[in-house]
């Protein structure tokens, strides 16, 4: 699956430099950021070990890791509410699948911040403020619409149309109260319903929170506060990061890499658990297949089975599955080879209602004449 998360938040928070680190590129760090410029797209691999040991075990003609694509919209706040987001930059996040929300938390007398001072959760509120704002404006044209639509329905169609009515009511209600399309108890029937106008308050957002280089070692009094605050909400997490130094490590070999993280107490790459947080709030995992010709992870919804797994692969497979052989990656590991795995028992067959779990490495059986 192609997942899409869009960075946001208000200006001179560090979501270019984030940007640039996730992605490798090279946009200009603070050029016009507090301009509505153009959006900058780039491609992350996801990190993932075991990736690398089956391509070791196998030296494969290609290894792919599974991907997230990254939108850096440049949002600029206006002097009120609603105004900070124009409406091509609204339309550009409804495509994202998550949100990732950099707020300010580091001091730099030389970047002044554009509400004279430094705090996390009146900008994480800020801008909470203006997703609701949004939403809500789709929500008062849809119920507009909606009951002419009423008027002229029958049978089902009517129903789903009176079912919608209700449901635009509620999150009318909600977003009235402050409260985001996440927090409410939605049925899979609901959401199907409401899909198609990509509400930015139903999507999961995670804070990530660009402290000062001062604090990387103990943030908790700054994340405190805004865990406090994602507390509150379903779908809602926060990740420190500290994108000056990150941006200083990537310059590093691997080794001296190392030995800075370990100097600061970190124990792995922010930006690693970042992108590994982002997989969680989304419910996803990943699965592997392994050959000679390649090694690859695929990125699915957690609960998926065996037959939508194949799908993930390609349509035919879905289409035409008859089994699954599975393996846990860690037996493939130990044992050295599929055929090993197999000799002691440890490949299963299974059917198209397995439920796949993270890390297991499937070879897909079918038949393209079958569907």
């Amino acid at each position: 699956m192609n997942l899409v998360s869009a960075i946001t938040g208000l200006p001179y928070a560090g979501k270019t430099t984030l940007f640039n680190l996730l992605t490798g590129g090279h946009a200009v760090t603070g050029a016009f950021a507090g301009a509505e410029s153009e959006t900058n797209v780039g491609v992350t691999k996801v990190p993932d070990e075991r990736v690398e040991q089956l391509s070791g075990l196998y030296k494969p003609k290609k290894t792919t890791f599974a991907e997230i694509t990254y939108r850096d919209l440049g949002l600029t706040k206006g002097s009120g509410a609603g105004e900070g987001v124009s409406a091509k930059k609204i339309g550009e996040l409804r495509t994202a699948d998550a949100l990732v929300h950099v707020v300010r938390a580091f001091r730099d007398p030389t970047v002044p911040h554009s509400e004279g001072s430094i705090d996390p959760v009146r900008d994480t509120a800020t801008l909470d403020l203006e997703l609701l704002i949004a939403d809500h404006g789709v929500v008062e044209r849809r119920l507009q619409r909606v009951e002419a639509e009423i008027r002229g329905a029958k049978g089902p169609d009517k129903e789903l149309k009176e079912r919608e009515r209700e449901l635009m009511q509620g999150f009318a209600a909600a977003l009235d109260a402050e409260r985001p399309l996440r927090d409410l108890d939605l049925t899979p029937e609901d959401l199907h319903l409401v899909r198609g106008y990509r509400f930015l308050t139903l999507l999961p957002q995670l804070v990530v929170v660009n402290v000062d280089e001062a604090d990387v070692a103990a943030p908790e009094a700054i994340l405190a506060p805004l865990r406090a605050l994602a507390a509150k909400h379903r779908s809602t997490a926060v990740v420190p990061v500290c994108a000056k130094i990150e941006a200083e490590i990537a310059e590093l070999g691997p080794e001296e890499a190392a030995a800075f993280r370990s100097e600061l107490g970190l124990s792995e790459p922010a930006l690693d658990r970042l992108i590994n947080a982002t997989y969680r709030l989304l419910g996803l995992i990943s699965f592997l297949t392994a050959g000679e010709d390649e090694v690859r992870a695929w990125t699915i919804p957690q609960g998926a089975n065996a037959q939508q797994a194949a799908g993930a692969i390609h349509s035919d497979l879905e289409r035409g599955f008859i089994r699954a052989e599975v393996v846990a990656h860690d037996v493939l590991l130990r044992l050295g080879s599929e055929a090993a795995a197999k000799k002691e028992g440890l490949v299963r067959t299974e059917g198209k209602t397995y439920e796949v779990k993270d890390g297991d490495v499937l070879h897909v059986l079918f038949n393209v004449g079958r569907g």
